[in-house]
């Protein structure tokens, strides 16, 4: 793939976790449910550790291995701290729970951190493409 691809994918796949995360701020301001925000706060996670795999060339096709594999390429080699690696498995876990295996709802106040979470990390990798790619053209 050309290196304009990849970085056209990578701010794509940035865009959606940021649309990912107004959604989740949208459905706790509005009241909607506590499952909804988790869900859209995991893809915000998910959508950004998509784009740091796309630069690398290696994007698998479940999210357990974009789990597996942000730990292996980003947080043991210290680019990013092992604390954002426990957010987003409790998080991947929760979500799957929430949205397959739930038997009462998420509390509210668990949805609002969840979200908190989520956005820390969409912002530390934000913060890592903003000094690793070149700047957008226009």
């Amino acid at each position: 793939m050309k290196k304009e691809d990849v970085l056209t994918l990578i701010r794509i796949r940035m865009d959606e976790a940021q649309v990912a995360i107004r959604d989740a701020e949208f459905l706790l301001k509005g009241e909607g449910s506590s499952q909804a925000v988790v869900n859209r706060a995991y893809y915000a996670m998910f959508y950004s550790v998509l784009a740091l795999l796309q630069q690398l060339g290696k994007v698998p096709s479940k999210h357990k291995g974009v789990v597996s594999l942000f730990d292996m390429e980003f947080v043991r080699t210290g680019l990013f701290p092992k604390q954002l690696s426990r957010d987003y498995h409790r998080i991947f876990k929760l979500r799957h729970v929430s949205d397959y295996k739930a038997l009462k709802p998420v509390p509210r106040p668990e949805a609002e951190e969840v979200l908190a979470k989520a956005r820390s990390f969409v912002q530390a990798v934000t913060e890592y493409f903003q000094k690793s790619l070149p700047a957008k053209d226009g």
